[in-house]
């Protein structure tokens, strides 16, 4: 889930504590590999967030998301033209749709949370690209997630994927610090200059998450206060993974292991 409101300074987290994030991050990406056996056309966005729930409960986790500042499901489900914090409906899935799949779980007091967009059917070639070029532009914000680096290098590494493209990169919104708390410090924007903001440091456990326009960067909110549209109407991809900086270096803690091996087993 993308960063709304963030006020505490970065907390750093020991050794062990990243071992407990660890495996809230695992039942993440497995909560995520079994709602991905079940997206196909059809298929109501509601059933897609049972599915999570229960899985999340029945492995002794809490989903992060569901009452979240009033939030009421467990997944962020976010369909062609909504970047983000699309609420589960009975709207179906529909062949040629891309969907954001967001999901966050709590496990030992701490929160895992990570996304993946997935094509439904066939898809246009241009929404296509949008999609591998977003998540291309993921791995090299995490390129740049060294420690000794700054935050900044992150943002301008995302920044520098996207543009060749000409596609619009979110501004209002961005990934942020992860722990106890679903959202800290730092904020880490998909754009910026290199060398800018707080330094990367061992203990910092981090979501980077590019949101990326198909159209113009614009964007708005739904009268429901969660979901956000492109305001051209044109599709967008989000792709956001789980990392942490430890004595072995920055180690990518998400894993899309069982969205994979669900995709490739459809």
């Amino acid at each position: 889930m993308v960063h709304t409101n963030i006020f505490n300074k970065i907390k750093y987290k020991s050794d062990a504590e990243i071992e407990l994030i660890k495996l809230s991050a695992l039942l993440v990406g497995q909560t995520l590999g079994e709602v991905a056996k079940h997206i196909r056309p059809g298929i109501p966005l509601i059933h897609l967030d049972r599915i999570a729930e229960e899985f999340i409960r029945d492995h002794h986790g809490i989903p992060s998301f569901k009452g979240y500042d009033g939030f009421p499901a467990s997944l962020c489900l976010s369909v062609n033209d909504v970047v983000v914090h699309g609420i589960p409906s009975n709207e179906v899935l529909n062949d040629g749709d891309i969907i954001s799949v967001d999901c966050g779980a709590i496990l030992n007091g701490f929160h895992g949370d990570y996304a993946y967009t997935f094509e439904v059917g066939e898809v246009a070639e241009d929404v296509h690209l949008l999609v591998e070029r977003t998540k291309e532009s993921l791995y090299a914000g995490i390129e740049a997630a060294k420690e000794g680096n700054h935050i900044g290098d992150i943002s301008h590494a995302v920044e520098s994927y996207i543009r060749p493209f000409h596609y619009g990169i979110v501004e209002e919104l961005c990934g942020h610090g992860i722990g106890r708390d679903m959202h800290e410090k730092p904020d880490i924007p998909n754009y910026g200059r290199p060398g800018v903001g707080p330094l990367i440091k061992r203990g910092m456990v981090f979501c980077i998450e590019p949101m990326i326009c198909l159209g113009r960067r614009r964007i708005y909110m739904d009268n429901d206060g969660w979901t956000i549209h492109t305001y051209d109407r044109k599709p967008a991809a989000h792709f956001e993974h789980q990392l942490a900086v430890t004595e072995h270096g920055t180690e990518v803690i998400s894993t899309y292991k069982y969205i994979e091996e669900a995709l490739n087993n459809s």
